[in-house]
């Protein structure tokens, strides 16, 4: 049988990233410290070839604290947690350990700093995403105010104008925030901004390689889970950069190949929970069904790594 020819642009970076690693460890680690069950509340990341690979190794995820009993380990995920949630695990002389990600604590870091200095928070994110309450979590109710569009900006009403800062998930549309946060300040010229911006590198640089491949191909596949918020953005902007067929799927089994009769480039990108192997495995299918040239469209290094907590990296 003759292969069709196809181009296949690997956008790079994608995939893992440093903050996701470093959670991944902290689980298997915790693992070889205290033996099996591990309870994780949540999943560490959102990816389910991850979780399932971590469960087959002994941890158990659960969504509440309540469900831990009191004489094993608990270890928090990558994306935060509210502030009542470790005050509870400490209540009950809890063993635990906190994966959020150094970047989502360093929001949580932001938040507080502008409330102690009489700030009222509003924060850009998605209603209900672990990482959001996780933020709003850190300080009392009340005093984060959630948007999540340039509409939601007309209908908040803070307590004082002229005394607000705003804040962002890590894992946002970079263009979609920037619009968001110009309907803030045209509606509050004293907002106060981050220092650095809030979305994290990794979920930057993986749009901008999406952006740089979607001018190139007929077709974007995203490997990513349907709750993985950086991925389904990362479906969203090579839509906006004009890949009309732009589809998050989770594993290879999931292409639809009718869709893509016809066509001859394709690219690929994956979000940052996305484990390599899950891509060779995409990259595989089509080399099956095609006569393959692979071309990586790289618009970024990265070379970030983040420690496991210290509690990890000393002996039992």
């Amino acid at each position: 049988m003759i292969k069709p020819p196809l181009t296949l642009y690997l956008a790079a970076p994608r995939g893992f990233c440093a903050g996701v690693d470093r959670a991944i460890k902290i689980v298997e680690l915790a693992i070889a410290k205290w033996g099996a069950p591990v309870f994780v509340r949540h999943e560490i990341v959102h990816n389910k070839f991850v979780v399932d690979s971590l469960r087959d190794q002994g941890a158990v995820f659960v969504e509440e604290l309540d469900e831990c009993p009191d004489d094993r380990p608990v270890i928090f995920s990558a994306h935060g947690v509210p502030k009542s949630v470790p005050s509870a695990a400490q209540a009950r002389n809890m063993t635990f350990v906190d994966a959020t990600c150094p970047l989502v604590s360093k929001v949580h870091i932001e938040a507080e700093r502008h409330s102690e200095n009489g700030l009222q928070m509003v924060m850009i994110g998605h209603a209900g995403h672990p990482e959001t309450v996780g933020t709003m979590g850190q300080l009392p109710d009340g005093e984060v105010l959630l948007v999540e569009t340039v509409a939601d900006v007309a209908t908040i009403t803070p307590r004082d104008p002229a005394k607000l800062a705003f804040i962002t998930q890590t894992t946002l549309s970079v263009d979609d925030t920037a619009d968001i946060v110009a309907a803030l300040h045209a509606r509050f010229p004293a907002i106060i901004g981050p220092h650095k911006e809030d979305i994290c590198y990794a979920t930057t640089n993986r749009q901008a390689a999406v952006k740089a491949i979607a001018g190139k191909i007929d077709a974007l596949l995203v490997i990513g889970a349907p709750n993985s918020s950086n991925s389904k953005r990362l479906v969203e902007v090579g839509r906006a950069a004009g890949c009309d067929y732009s589809q998050l799927i989770q594993r290879a089994d999931e292409i639809d190949w009718r869709a893509l009769d016809g066509i001859t480039s394709v690219g690929l990108s994956a979000g940052a929970s996305a484990p390599e192997r899950l891509i060779n495995e995409v990259i595989d299918a089509f080399a099956a069904r095609y006569d393959l040239t692979k071309e990586i469209v790289e618009t970024a290094v990265e070379n970030v790594e983040f420690k496991v907590p210290r509690v990890l990296r000393v002996p039992a």
